[in-house]
């Protein structure tokens, strides 16, 4: 029987950009750049070229300046050494003929003052009121953040910036703002976090600014089709949720359509956390929200190979991004295209646990014929 090419593996095209599948890798927070530069190393150079059949990977979160950094051996894109580092990562990954976006990530009040020594920075001085900080030094309570001042905004738009100039000399296909899971971007969105009164709060206008000044930071350096953007309206990770979450992602996302990125991936899947504020909000009301945009849609959270074909063969989503099903599935696109069973999931902490090494990450074995 011949492998299927239908639905979410068949093709699509990205502005000039040619996936070979539908399938596209989440960034998966692995920390496994274990090391005081946070240089990508071989062994991701192993575990992104072993998932190069997706028609599109998406690195892990990479943060974008020292005081963006709130994780443990998660790696950088703001210094020369990093650049250096993704070009290893980014050639064995053409050499498989893969594509990848690196994932621009700014922590706000999610670090801690371990990592850079500075009291973290957000929308407003609103601290997180769940979880922990888990910090080179170990285990420590959230730090209340400091808002970020006005020239500072400007600044951290310029380390975003400067952050997508990086990338580009990397050799990255693009590059994805991460504006979800309740991180910088998110905070200046989401009315939850953001108590400003001036240009940059108070209106579902106005927390949307901020978002839109880093797109056009990012698109002075990639074509429009080269970038994309994710947002999680349903998602309570990082303490977040609003009462008027839907009245604000309604104008957010209908704004970033205007931009006609190359994608915008909503998380409208609920089994990462829903915060519970009202209806859910769909991938079919993105969809809508998108109309006259050129930009396409991307659905990821707890998606099957079957919901997949389906929101796809409706026309709800053009591509669809799968996380933890990589994680021990190197070649899921292979065991979609021959209906061969998934291996299960793996026990969480070899998801993101620092100095794991390959266990986990390296390790999970491709589909062998002797297990049919």
């Amino acid at each position: 029987m011949a492998p299927t090419t239908s639905g979410v593996l068949s093709p699509v095209t990205i502005g000039e950009m040619n996936l070979k599948n539908r399938v596209v890798m989440a960034p998966l927070t692995r920390s496994r750049t274990n090391n005081e530069g946070k240089v990508p190393n071989d062994l991701n150079v192993e575990y992104y070229t072993q998932r190069a059949t997706a028609g599109l990977i998406i690195t892990e979160g990479t943060h974008v300046s020292p005081i963006a950094t709130g994780w443990v051996d998660a790696p950088g894109i703001y210094t020369q050494e990093q650049v250096e580092g993704w070009k290893k990562v980014i050639k064995s990954i053409h050499e498989a003929g893969g594509k990848v976006f690196c994932q621009l990530w700014h922590q706000g009040r999610q670090t801690h003052s371990d990592f850079h020594g500075q009291t973290p920075v957000s929308s407003s001085a609103t601290p997180m009121t769940k979880g922990t900080a888990h910090t080179p030094e170990g285990t420590k309570p959230y730090e209340t953040p400091r808002p970020l001042e006005v020239d500072e905004i400007a600044q951290t738009v310029r380390d975003f910036g400067r952050a997508a100039a990086n990338a580009k000399a990397a050799g990255f296909d693009g590059v994805e703002i991460h504006g979800a899971n309740g991180y910088l971007l998110d905070q200046f969105m989401q009315s939850r976090v953001n108590k400003r009164t001036d240009e940059y709060g108070g209106s579902v206008e106005k927390r949307t600014r901020f978002v839109l000044e880093v797109i056009d930071a990012v698109l002075e350096v990639f074509p429009k089709e080269q970038v994309g953007i994710r947002v999680s309206p349903n998602g309570m990770f990082g303490d977040m949720g609003s009462d008027d979450f839907r009245e604000q992602f309604t104008h957010s996302i209908k704004a970033i359509g205007e931009k006609n990125l190359g994608y915008v991936c909503v998380l409208d899947g609920l089994s990462f956390g829903f915060h519970e504020k009202g209806k859910p909000f769909l991938l079919t009301e993105a969809k809508a929200l998108l109309e006259g945009s050129s930009s396409l849609l991307m659905g990821n959270v707890g998606y099957t190979k079957e919901s997949a074909d389906e929101a796809i063969s409706s026309g709800v989503a053009d591509l669809i991004a799968f996380g933890r099903p990589f994680i021990t599935n190197p070649d899921l696109v292979e065991r979609f295209q021959n209906g061969h069973e998934l291996a299960p999931l793996s026990e969480s902490s070899f998801w993101w646990l620092p100095n794991v090494g390959a266990e986990g990450y390296t390790t999970p074995e491709r589909f062998n014929k002797s297990q049919l």
